[in-house]
């Protein structure tokens, strides 16, 4: 699967009390719409893997998303 980033995105992941929070800026919300839309036409257990090292800004928690 090609992951695929829009120039300039910029994704954070927090989490609190069993709630995730995405905040992003519009390329990153191309970004993640891009990547969702490629996901789906993957074989189930396939998943994306979002953390601080290779997407997220700083500081972020990490995000698994992953297709049943």
């Amino acid at each position: 699967m090609d992951i695929n980033w829009t120039d300039g995105f910029t994704i954070k992941v927090s989490t609190c009390d069993r709630t995730a929070v995405i905040s992003a800026n519009r390329e990153g919300l191309l970004s993640l719409a891009a990547q969702l839309t490629a996901l789906a036409s993957e074989a189930p257990g396939c998943h994306i893997h979002y953390d601080q090292y290779n997407s997220l800004e700083e500081s972020s928690d990490e995000l698994i998303i992953e297709k049943i």
